[in-house]
């Protein structure tokens, strides 16, 4: 005879190897009727959808997005790098001009001042006037150059406070030579040292960093080949999957694929070329006016030095032949810049053909003060006719601003040009890789509606 168990009043009975009450772990190692490998299954259904058509046509778009997407983005960034590399070449290309233009008008100046020393007495009211000038643009450029740029800023408030000093001494230099006093020479001989041994330096230094930060602006200015490379990745997705697609489908083409494609190819190959041009362009500024300015500039501020010494050689009587070498050794050197210009075509050669005939006509002076005739080679070098040397330094002043004043123009101009270029190649990568993206995503979407 069979007998029932009998259960227990508020007990369940469990089956072997089912879920314990309540969810408690049974034989079997489940928790609350889940499985522990769940994570492993929905691994698995995201390959099985990836094996089916649909999911395989959402990784294609999300390619080509991506692709797309990339291309538009490093073609902007390229095209900013490269514009603001440019942008800073010609600030920075600015600073330097325009620290030589301060430096050029300082000699100028001093050299302005010990030419009218020689003539005694009351000084020419238009030497006066010319030096004055002179001395106010140097002012006005430490100035506004101080507050373009915190890094030249220290070296050139230095040299605002010594011209203070040394025009100061000038004019007490002045006020003796009109009495006929010889210690006017002592204080014109010390605002001269002043000049050269502190304020020139200093310039010449401000000059050397701007010079850096002008050649590091320029080898900022990459090439386009890396917007280049980005852009045949790009179109080598789309093409692939283009491929892929009529493959799948049957159809030849994709029209939303094929017109992203074409943006691509026809935008990227546009901005490549842009990007290229302005790169080249920089580069041809940089060996072209840019270089011509400086030449120009160093031997425009080189021939005033030298201009100085040839009246400090008349004042010294006799005992100015380390003035003399000092001429000798400036307009060599302002020579051989402006050959080596000439002979690379950036300038055409006038300027330098200017100072060869200035330096000539010095030969007159210099001529006439070995042979004894003091006065006579002090009355030469202070004329003023056509054929004076005086005229033909002149001449060559007039020819060396024009040079400075044209290149520096231009590098100003050639570059600014250069950095809208770049910026204009940026931002049309950037619409053509939205464009692409927009269509190669319409394109791929119009397959996917056919599988629901």
């Amino acid at each position: 005879m069979t007998t029932t168990p009998v259960r227990p009043a508020g007990q369940q009975i469990v089956p072997a190897g089912g879920p314990a009450p309540g969810g408690a772990p049974g034989p079997a190692g489940h928790t609350n009727g889940a499985p522990n490998g769940a994570p492993n299954a929905t691994v698995s259904r995201a390959r099985g959808a990836l094996r089916r058509t649909p999911g395989k046509l959402r990784l294609v778009m999300g390619l080509c997005v991506l692709a797309a997407l990339a291309l538009g983005v490093l073609g902007f960034q390229a095209g900013s790098v490269q514009s603001r590399a440019l942008e800073a070449a010609s600030e920075d290309t600015a600073q330097l001009v325009g620290v030589q233009e301060v430096r050029n008008a300082l000699v100028a100046a001093d050299a302005t001042a010990t030419g009218a020393f020689l003539v005694g007495g009351l000084e020419p009211a238009d030497q006066r006037a010319r030096y004055d000038d002179l001395v106010d643009q140097a002012a006005s450029g430490l100035a506004t150059l101080s507050g373009s740029n915190e890094g030249d800023a220290e070296l050139l408030g230095q040299v605002a406070a010594d011209l203070t000093v040394y025009t100061g001494l000038v004019e007490q230099a002045r006020a003796n030579n009109r009495q006929g006093f010889p210690v006017g020479s002592a204080y014109l001989d010390q605002a001269s040292t002043i000049l050269r041994e502190q304020m020139l330096p200093a310039l010449d230094e401000v000059v050397l960093d701007d010079a850096d930060r002008v050649a590091a602006d320029f080898s900022g200015v990459r090439n386009a080949l890396w917007v280049l490379a980005g852009g045949l990745v790009a179109l080598a997705v789309l093409v692939v999957s283009q491929v892929w697609l009529a493959r799948r489908t049957h159809r030849v083409l994709n029209v939303g694929l094929a017109v992203a494609t074409v943006v691509v190819l026809v935008v990227g190959i546009v901005s490549t070329v842009l990007l290229t041009q302005a790169s080249s362009r920089a580069q041809d500024v940089r060996t072209g006016p840019y270089a011509a300015t400086l030449a120009a500039s160093q031997a425009y501020s080189l021939a005033n030095d030298a201009k100085s010494m040839e009246a400090f050689t008349l004042i010294k009587r006799g005992s100015g032949q380390a003035y003399e070498e000092a001429f000798v050794t400036a307009t060599d050197d302002a020579a051989a810049r402006l050959d080596t210009a000439a002979s690379e075509g950036i300038l055409d050669g006038s300027t330098a053909q200017a100072l060869d005939a200035w330096v000539t006509r010095h030969a007159d002076v210099r001529a006439l003060d070995d042979a004894g005739q003091w006065d006579d080679a002090v009355a030469l070098a202070t004329a003023t006719d056509p054929e004076s040397p005086n005229a033909a330094f002149d001449a060559f002043s007039s020819a060396a601003r024009d040079d400075i004043e044209t290149n520096a123009a231009a590098t100003s101009d050639r570059l600014d040009g250069a950095a809208t270029t770049a910026t204009v190649a940026g931002w049309l990568l950037l619409a053509a890789g939205l464009v692409a993206a927009l269509l190669a995503w319409r394109g791929v979407t119009a397959r996917l509606e056919e599988y629901r």
